[in-house]
């Protein structure tokens, strides 16, 4: 937190609050750790990201307003993955404006308490004909190596049905084993039985754990699956 708050003064003058964030802060860091730091000003031009290292600290930093941060908080929420929400819910509130720090706190822990948006519709049907597809994929009976790559491939989309579709937010990376504990221990620990033996080639408890996941929501998908691009997906020809 010394680090932080030193960090905070010599490259982010003028802050309003912060919040300081990650397993270093809990007092849980590993090897490879960073800290995560959210810094909020009054009024910025555009938001930001950047990475750096301070002594022998790592950090990540999400730089903003409060209107940029408002919008990340929107996009958040809409995709299931609430990263930056997650961040100032759990962060240490820093800087000279506290007060409005606990506000986003409170706001954002608020969020986390809540549902996310129900899995239905065309979001529902896009992400079943993304697991349906590479799931006939590991029907095909691929060789060892293809089969540790779709798994690769499904690993998200799969977690992601398995969370949202039981209305309980998402992630990415190493919070998805974390999150799926979260709802129960023996569904965690399918999800990982199934994706290590397919990294040896063994598909099949892989493909029973997909089929009862779609079967939650209907079955597979694939005929029918129709999108459309965006009007503005159109460029001068570059073929004469």
């Amino acid at each position: 937190m010394q680090a932080t708050r030193s960090v905070l003064a010599s490259r982010f003058p003028s802050y309003s609050f912060a919040f300081a964030s990650g397993s270093i802060i809990r007092g849980e860091g590993r090897k490879g750790s960073d800290i995560d730091l959210v810094v909020v000003f009054d009024r910025l031009e555009t938001a930001w990201r950047e990475t750096f290292i301070e002594g022998e600290l790592p950090f990540e930093v999400f730089v903003h307003d409060p209107e940029t941060l408002s919008c990340f908080f929107e996009s958040d929420i809409a995709r299931g993955y609430p990263v930056i929400i997650h961040m100032v819910a759990t962060g240490q509130i820093l800087g000279p404006n506290p007060g409005k720090g606990q506000i986003w706190k409170d706001y954002a822990s608020d969020i986390l308490r809540a549902s996310p948006p129900e899995l239905e519709g065309e979001k529902l049907n896009a992400l079943k004909y993304q697991i349906t597809d590479l799931l006939d994929d590991l029907h095909g009976e691929p060789a060892a190596p293809e089969a540790r790559a779709i798994a690769a491939q499904l690993y998200q989309p799969l977690a992601d049905l398995m969370l949202l579709g039981r209305g309980k937010w998402s992630g990415r990376g190493k919070w998805i084993p974390r999150l799926l504990c979260d709802v129960a221990l023996d569904l965690a620990d399918s999800f990982d039985d199934a994706f290590r033996q397919a990294s040896a080639g063994e598909v099949k408890a892989l493909c029973d754990l997909t089929h009862r996941e779609l079967d939650r929501h209907g079955g597979p998908f694939f005929a029918g699956d129709k999108r459309m691009a965006s009007q503005q997906a159109r460029r001068k020809s570059l073929v004469s």
